[in-house]
């Protein structure tokens, strides 16, 4: 946890370094970005457990690098505990809104469900949307920004026990640039994963060979504008499933921002 402990006191400056930019099509604001995103992360109304998360994830740095606005129209896709959602609707504002996507199969009646629906009632701009695991369909020209946290790896696998099916990743983000407006963002942080099967990857490890998601979003469309290594972790073990004790919560993390073109 060292590492990312440090990491929470990233400035400004460190965090312009730690990113390398492919493209300079229309730079965000990170000065406007990154004080929005700490007053985000400093509301109230966020629980303990959100909170421990913080230092793990650098929520305001991550919004801040790519690019999240205030006005912008924005997905949380596969938004688990809304950790992400709730903190996007304080920086987009009162002339923006947050859509939260969650799978059918893990929105059930039962004390997470309970939670979810409890973040979203207390946070204004937050909708959610619930869909089949593998039939994602957003509307088209629907989002400025979209973010899919730790869970892009999910696409390669299946769950008899979880009800989740053999899914399409292709066609996920076919749907998800067709979602974006022109010149929209998608920011993907996932576990680092080793090269080889992916399918076979993601079950024993739920982790994901970078190259891999760069492929799939250019394949699409998408152009890969940036990636970061703020939440690299050198010391993480590749071989190991990110649930082991030893590295949970501390796994070696990419971070890359695509963007649909504008024209």
């Amino acid at each position: 946890m060292k590492a990312f402990a440090a990491l929470a006191a990233v400035s400004l400056a460190a965090l312009s370094a730690c990113a390398t930019t492919m493209d300079t099509e229309t730079p965000a604001s990170h000065v406007n970005t990154l004080e929005l995103a700490e007053a985000a992360v400093a509301n109230p109304a966020r629980t303990d457990d959100a909170r421990k998360l913080d230092a793990s994830r650098l929520p305001a740095e991550t919004l801040a690098f790519l690019g999240l606005q205030p006005g912008m129209d924005a997905a949380d896709l596969l938004t688990g505990s809304g950790y992400w959602a709730q903190i996007m609707a304080r920086v987009v504002g009162p002339t923006g809104s947050v859509t939260a996507w969650e799978p059918t199969q893990f929105y059930k009646e039962g004390p997470e469900k309970a939670k979810l629906d409890a973040l979203i009632a207390a946070s204004p701009g937050v909708t959610l949307s619930s869909y089949p695991f593998d039939q994602f369909a957003p509307p088209a020209g629907a989002y400025d920004f979209a973010l899919v946290n730790l869970s892009y790896h999910d696409l390669y696998w299946e769950s008899d026990k979880y009800g989740i099916p053999r899914t399409d990743p292709a066609a996920y983000v076919r749907n998800l640039y067709a979602a974006m407006r022109p010149g929209g963002v998608v920011g993907v942080i996932d576990h680092v994963g080793p090269a080889g099967d992916t399918r076979a990857v993601v079950e024993k490890l739920h982790r994901i060979d970078p190259a891999t998601v760069r492929a799939d979003f250019e394949r699409a469309g998408f152009k890969l504008e940036a990636q970061s290594d703020m939440l690299a972790n050198a010391a993480d073990d590749h071989s190991k499933n990110v649930f082991d004790a030893s590295i949970r919560g501390k796994t070696d993390r990419f971070i890359y921002k695509f963007r649909k073109p504008r024209r």
